[in-house]
């Protein structure tokens, strides 16, 4: 009985290695875009703390003056950030297209080889079926051979 043999499997397994590195890709953007928003969020923690604590009871017009200053820096940070985050986000988007792209092109290959082997199970079984037959049928003409002898 000759074993399954799938033409594209070649192809199939390029198709494999190109999703799985489309998968990465997306991962990275993924991870980009986490640390900027991680980084948006600790911003944020950071300005609600120097603006509660700007007008402490033993704080001078320059150190008001200061905590002003540090908080227009962190809201600057934060701008700076979310444009960043922005692009981040279009980065995501064109990488989770991509790998869908290829992981549809790696499912059309996959539906093909499954729909192959069951076609070469089906021949098999019928080829099977049709060799016992002959030698069902076989043994009883022998046997009517060997009865009419």
């Amino acid at each position: 009985m000759r074993r399954f043999h799938f033409k594209l499997e070649k192809i199939l397994a390029l198709r494999l290695n190109r999703e799985h590195e489309t998968e990465l890709e997306l991962g990275r953007a993924i991870g980009a875009l986490t640390e900027l928003e991680n980084r948006i969020k600790a911003l944020a923690e950071e300005r609600a703390a120097a603006a509660a604590s700007r007008f402490g009871k033993t704080r001078g017009a320059a150190e008001i003056l200061s905590y002003d200053n540090y908080i227009l820096r962190l809201d600057r940070t934060k701008d700076a950030l979310v444009g960043a985050a922005a692009k981040a986000e279009l980065a995501v988007e064109e990488a989770r297209a991509v790998y869908i792209e290829a992981s549809r092109d790696r499912k059309v290959l996959d539906k093909l080889k499954e729909r192959r082997q069951k076609e070469y199970r089906r021949s098999m079984l019928a080829e099977e079926v049709k060799t016992l037959d002959d030698i069902s049928g076989g043994r009883a003409a022998r046997q009517a051979l060997n009865l009419g002898a």
